[in-house]
């Protein structure tokens, strides 16, 4: 691996990841910034540039376009519309939609075959046409999913209970929007059960506050961008060190032929392989909601049914 990155889109999310990357002890080596404003790019490397000497890690970073995905092996996929106000990730699918398939033919007509991340909202429906549109192997196209997600839950969890959030192993799941829900039944705290710890009207009020903390954020402050930030980098250590972690990213599922946010395991391949989770009856129905849910945006969006992957040579 030549341990080179490339991030697309050099907004709120796009620099902040990069951000994160540099104050890592990643096993990045260089990092390739390019976004549809040419200068931004080029302003947030000089900007980045000027932290390299005092920063954890030495990476080389620099603003570059499509032509440099070529020998990358990861690309985040970060350009698009942001969420403004009241607007759903739902709201920016069309906008968003729309931005994908040029912008994938292009990095891979470089000659890409890395894997990408991609972090766009909706971010399920993003994951499923950048796989279609890359004629990538699925696991080779991973989304963010409710990795954000089951951070915030665990952090709320931990509030509660005064303890370590990393020590809390627990997972929002579904789509990466107003249909999430948490894995109550399996959540646990060293082997203990959450929900032995919790009262039941605790937990949805939790579940509820994860779901909505988006929103909150973004009527504050217009954006998004710290936890999701870090959170790709999360993703993007799992793949390059081959860490084989577990993360509720979003991933291809064949039975229902869509991406959504569920554990599975991550590393130098990709999503590795999905954890089989035992849900309780509510969970399951919950789920089939939520797929439900993401297959009603891709309906939304008119394409044909059978479209096939694209095929590269």
């Amino acid at each position: 691996m030549s341990h080179k990155v490339m991030i697309v889109g050099t907004g709120h999310v796009g620099a902040s990841i990069a951000f994160a990357i540099l104050n890592q002890q990643t096993a990045v080596n260089e990092l390739i910034l390019t976004d549809i404003i040419a200068k931004d790019a080029e302003g947030e490397a000089m900007d980045l540039s000027d932290a390299i000497a005092v920063a954890p890690s030495y990476i080389k970073i620099r603003n570059g376009t499509y032509k440099d995905a070529k020998d990358c092996d990861v690309v985040i996929i970060t350009a698009g519309a942001a969420q403004h106000g009241k607007e759903t990730r739902r709201d920016l699918l069309k906008k968003n939609a729309n931005i994908i398939k040029g912008m994938v033919d292009q990095i891979m007509g470089s000659g890409f075959n890395g894997i990408f991340i991609v972090v766009t909202n909706p971010v399920d429906v993003i994951s499923y046409l950048v796989w279609k549109f890359s004629g990538l192997p699925c696991e080779k196209v991973i989304g963010t999913g409710t990795v954000l997600d089951s951070a915030r839950l665990c952090e709320r969890i931990a509030s509660y209970i005064s303890i370590n959030p990393k020590s809390i192993h627990a997972y929002q799941v579904g789509e990466h929007g107003d249909s999430e829900f948490a894995l109550w039944s399996s959540a646990n705290i060293g082997g203990q059960l959450v929900s032995s710890l919790l009262p039941a009207s605790t937990m949805n009020g939790i579940e509820g506050f994860v779901r909505g903390k988006a929103y909150e954020i973004i009527n504050r402050k217009g954006s998004t961008e710290y936890g999701i930030g870090v959170c790709a980098v999360r993703i993007l250590n799992c793949i390059l060190n081959d860490e084989r972690r577990v993360l509720s990213v979003s991933s291809y599922h064949d039975f229902e032929d869509i991406y959504y946010g569920f554990p599975a395991v991550v590393g130098l391949e990709g999503v590795v392989r999905q954890i089989d989770v035992e849900l309780s009856e509510d969970e399951g129905i919950k789920l089939a909601k939520s797929v439900n849910e993401i297959k009603g945006m891709i309906d939304s969006l008119g394409l044909d049914k059978k479209l096939d992957r694209v095929k590269r040579k």
